[in-house]
């Protein structure tokens, strides 16, 4: 069997040489390539630009912060919250895995305004801290907000030297504003409460009087005739009045004839027989 002879190291000291001064030639002939087409400056493409993969020739690096490749508009990087169009629902506190947002809402006594979108806000956000050291950046809260006011903005360099600047705060109303806020809101609960046990007592009052009514016996009113008023006339009394009268009285005084029947005459047999003679 024919060995097949190893390159580098492992084989004979010349070889070895010549490997390593034909690698080192390769090696200045790319550089000096490079060098000849370092004499231009790529641009920063997007990635939908048609030159984007042809950025293999020229000066790639960049001078940060002067210089910055164009980021896509659906990255996700830094929240953002514009409170303007909040609600205060609390969706994004409640869906983040890590807890990074933080809301304290106050109840307004009546409607505070509208979204862009035209949803009501009855909602003050007294608090609102989002703490990006604890972003896990999946993006869950901003597909969660009904109004769209999360988003991730395109700022993705915001280093500091201490934790705590890491929390950005978005809440439109101050410490005091807030306290304000919360007194105004106890004060329509109590002034709601006591309106409830008023109509609760005007309520009860009103079925007691049903009650006692329907216990009470009901009597029927006693039926009395009407007699009718007789029509006095001013009118003489005439002559077929007194006739009228008269014929009254003659008719009461005068006795009823009594009926008497009359008898059929018998049949007399001598006369009988004297016809049957002739």
């Amino acid at each position: 069997m024919i060995k097949k002879q190893k390159k580098g190291a492992n084989n004979t000291y010349w070889g070895s040489l010549w490997e390593g001064i034909k690698t080192s030639w390769r090696g200045l002939q790319l550089s000096f390539k490079h060098l000849k087409n370092a004499r231009f400056v790529n641009k920063p493409f997007y990635v939908t630009h048609e030159d984007y993969f042809k950025q293999n020739q020229g000066i790639v690096t960049l001078q940060y912060p002067h210089e910055a490749i164009a980021i896509p508009d659906n990255g996700r990087y830094r929240l953002y919250n514009e409170i303007e169009d909040c609600i205060v629902c609390d969706k994004c506190a409640k869906i983040c895995p890590v807890d990074c947002i933080d809301i304290e809402a106050i109840k307004a006594t009546e409607q505070i305004g509208t979204t862009s979108d035209g949803s009501p806000i009855r909602l003050y956000a007294a608090k609102f801290d989002i703490d990006m050291a604890k972003c896990c950046y999946c993006g869950l809260c901003t597909t969660v907000c009904p109004t769209e006011c999360l988003t991730m903005s395109k700022v993705y360099d915001f280093s500091e030297y201490e934790i705590t600047n890491m929390i950005y705060h978005f809440s439109n109303l101050t410490p005091e504003q807030a306290a304000e806020k919360k007194r105004l809101l106890e004060q329509f609960q109590k002034e709601k409460e006591t309106l409830k046990a008023q109509k609760a007592s005007t309520k009860t009052e009103e079925k007691l009087t049903e009650v006692t009514q329907a216990q009470q016996p009901t009597y029927k009113p006693k039926f009395v005739p009407k007699i009718k008023p007789i029509a006095q006339t001013t009118e003489t009394p005439t002559t077929q009045t007194t006739e009228n009268e008269t014929k009254s009285k003659d008719k009461l005084e005068k006795p009823k004839p009594k009926f008497i029947p009359k008898m059929r005459p018998a049949d007399n047999p001598k006369q009988e027989n004297s016809s049957a003679t002739e």
